[in-house]
């Protein structure tokens, strides 16, 4: 690699334009404001603590409506608004401390994690959770992948993540007054986000082709910056293109298979190319699920146009790729019939010199077996020197799953490892909460050598339980008091009666014990066990100690099973017990996470066991000291230890009708006789010992063991280091 494409360990591929677009937004605001156009276009600000907050007291309403995107904010913040921001000196030494943070930050020098800053690891992944204003993520794997991003820039790990620019994102929701949920897309322009289109010396875009459908689809570039690590995002919303090309890069996850196919080819084959034109030789490929799959096909064509022949190609490539599997679900793990990966690849096989059989058999459990569809997964496992779940349990589950691709091989002996996943701390964690622990932990306790070192955490039991109660109580003040409002415009859209759109805002309490549920609403989810029993659930609503209970997701759209169970939610709607005490936030997303997983006392989540692979919302619940109450599967079969949470039995039963019945019995039994009383156990101060207690032990032995920076030290000593 070129050396002047490496700046202090990080890739300059686009740097320049970055630089230069935010140059031009500085242009329009107030000189002593102009450092926050540099901030504004690099991702470090979100996990700062004084990052967000210095945007909104600038002008908070605005930042609302700009959905704190802050190159949208700065470009139309009232001028009045920001030479006030000028003529205020705390503000502007803020606002360059900011700047000076991001500066710092990209002048340390790169990691000796053994990863060659010339040759990265390049991090495929389809969609990327790294803040609500740059709209390319679905839910938990896009969260995720931000996380691992953000996490990498945190220890100056070389790596470059490769994704699409979704023009369109992921769909919109509105929810009806029966509780039907209804979709709707629009466009958003890139040009007004934290992203840059690269270009070369001459100022044209770098443009790659990449054979789709029999066709040559023109793709562009944008870079978008994550701390130290660069995103690269492929676009074809060109005009060179045709429409069904353009419409590649529109909706992330569309309903159409041949655009998704198409969508995973463009990925995979385009972003190895797109690393070659950028002059970026990774020394790791990083498949994150099995969506960029087709980018081990692109590496064994390239291989064999140098010569090698098909077999030792498909050696090659598999030294360098490493695969993440992500859902034991079989919706999640997507196949296609031999016709479809032939009209998507027409030519592959042909530029490569084989016969498309031979291609189709890489992604069928059984080779031969040409009724078998191919499939993402099984190409993406077949074609990687390391395959790897993302937790324990789910690291057993594949290797049951995906045994028949080991001939011989024991389920025990299935090379398929794991690594549970981890959230990003210093990004989840509110900034109340951050700044108590600052006072409490030791210096610099979020730093890698401290952060996953117990002993930091053991700190948290000297901090008052008042002084965390306050914590507590202004986090939830700052939820209830949100979805207050936010639940009036919600049922004002839908055509609710006007007594029960003013119901939540007039009832919802923040001192009184709130449940939270939100994640991406699949059936095997179980949100329906929750009004299992109606009569049940009335009590802990209306009792002499009630419960509130908020909740938000979004189905796919074309998981009709997923949307009559969030109907079946709204059934008990006007039961005059309910409008008050339990809301439904539309169109949830990572700001409204953030929110929940901070303000909410219990994080719910009740999984059909075996198949939540791992979960990382109560991670982020857990940092904060909302308390789980959880199936014990995925991540919280490790986290779970009795006393930091609740657990409800994790054992698998063929019978989902009698698993479905014990396990809601169970999950009313533990919030009657065990959740409530504690909450409610108050001393004649006020403060609830036994349920801080608790907060404690929920923050002491989770923030360790599950945060991001223990994953990613998984990822380098485990699969990145191991078997080079």
């Amino acid at each position: 690699m070129p050396q002047q494409l490496l700046k202090n360990g990080i890739i300059q591929s686009g740097a320049r334009d970055v630089r230069r677009a935010a140059q031009a937004l500085a242009a329009d605001v107030p000189a002593l404001l102009a450092p926050l156009a540099r901030v504004a276009y690099n991702y470090n600000w979100v996990w700062h603590p004084d990052g967000e907050q210095i945007f909104r007291d600038i002008d908070a309403y605005r930042w609302r409506l700009c959905r704190q995107n802050p190159v949208r904010f700065l470009q139309e913040a009232p001028e009045r608004s920001l030479e006030r921001a000028a003529a205020d000196r705390s503000l502007v030494a803020r606002a360059e401390a900011l700047r000076q943070h991001l500066e710092d930050d990209l002048n340390r020098p790169p990691s000796d994690d053994g990863i060659p800053p010339e040759h990265p690891v390049a991090f495929f992944c389809a969609e990327f959770g790294l803040h609500r204003s740059m709209p390319v993520y679905s839910g938990g794997l896009g969260a995720l992948a931000g996380d691992i991003l953000k996490e990498a820039s945190d220890r100056a790990l070389p790596m470059v993540g490769i994704g699409l620019l979704y023009r369109q994102g992921y769909f919109h929701q509105r929810i009806d007054v029966t509780g039907m949920q209804h979709e709707y897309w629009y466009g958003t322009d890139p040009e007004r986000r934290p992203a840059a289109r690269i270009t070369t010396e001459d100022g044209e875009p770098i443009a790659v082709r990449v054979p789709i459908w029999g066709e040559d689809v023109k793709v562009h570039v944008w870079r978008v910056d994550v701390g130290r690590v660069p995103l690269f995002l492929l676009d074809t919303e060109l005009p060179e293109n045709n429409p069904r090309q353009r419409f590649i890069t529109a909706r992330l996850y569309d309903g159409n298979r041949e655009i998704r196919l198409a969508q995973y080819a463009l990925l995979g084959a385009g972003g190895v190319r797109v690393l070659r034109a950028l002059d970026i030789e990774p020394s790791i490929i990083h498949m994150n699920e099995g969506h960029p799959a087709a980018a081990t096909i692109e590496l064994v064509r390239r291989e064999m146009k140098a010569g090698a022949s098909f077999n030792e190609a498909c050696e090659r490539v598999r030294r360098k790729v490493v695969f993440t599997t992500h859902t034991p679900v079989p919706a999640g793990n997507e196949t296609y019939s031999a016709r479809e990966f032939e009209t998507v690849f027409p030519n592959v096989a042909k530029a490569m010199g084989v016969d498309m059989e031979n291609m189709l058999r890489l992604g069928r459990i059984w080779p031969d077996n040409r009724d078998e569809p191919p499939g993402m997964t099984a190409l993406a496992i077949r074609m990687s020197r390391s395959t790897n779940g993302v937790s324990r349990i789910h690291g057993g589950i594949s290797r049951r799953m995906w045994q028949a691709l080991f001939p011989g091989s024991s389920v025990e002996n299935v090379p398929i490892s794991y690594v549970t996943n981890g959230a990003h701390l210093p990004s989840w964690i509110a900034p109340p909460l951050r700044r108590l622990l600052d006072r409490y932990l030791v210096e610099g306790w979020h730093e890698q050598k401290k952060v996953t070192d117990p002993a930091t955490w053991e700190a948290v039991e000297d901090i008052p339980d008042e002084e965390l109660w306050a914590v507590r109580n202004e986090l939830s003040n700052r939820l209830i008091g949100w979805v207050r409002s936010q639940s009036v415009t919600d049922r004002l859209t839908r055509g609710d009666s006007m007594d029960y759109v003013l119901k939540a805002a007039q009832t919802l309490d923040p001192n009184v014990l709130t449940l939270g549920f939100a994640r991406r609403l699949a059936t095997y989810k179980r949100l329906h066990l929750i009004v299992q029993d109606p009569q049940r659930v009335l009590r802990l609503l209306e009792g002499p100690c009630p419960i509130q209970f908020l909740f938000a997701g979004r189905a796919h759209p074309r998981d009709e099973e997923a949307k009559r169970m969030l109907q079946k939610m709204f059934e008990l709607k006007n039961d005059p017990r309910v409008g008050g005490r339990v809301a439904f936030l539309e169109d949830y997303d990572m700001g409204v996470a953030s929110l929940m997983v901070a303000g909410c006392d219990v994080w719910l989540n009740l999984p059909r066991p075996p198949l939540e692979a791992s979960g990382t919302s109560g991670m982020k619940a857990a940092f904060n000291g909302t308390i789980n109450l959880s199936v014990l599967d995925g991540w919280w079969a490790e986290a779970f230890d009795g006393s930091n949470g609740w657990g409800i039995d994790g054992a698998e039963d063929p019978n989902a009708g009698a698993k479905d019945a014990r396990d809601a019995k169970a999950f009313y039994d533990i919030m009657e006789h065990e959740v409530v009383p504690l909450f409610y156990d108050r001393d004649a101060n006020g403060i609830p010992r036994g349920w801080i207690k608790r907060m404690k032990a929920c923050i002491r032995t989770i923030a360790p063991r599950f945060g991001a920076t223990r994953m990613v030290d998984d990822y380098v000593r485990k699969i990145y280091n191991a078997s080079r």
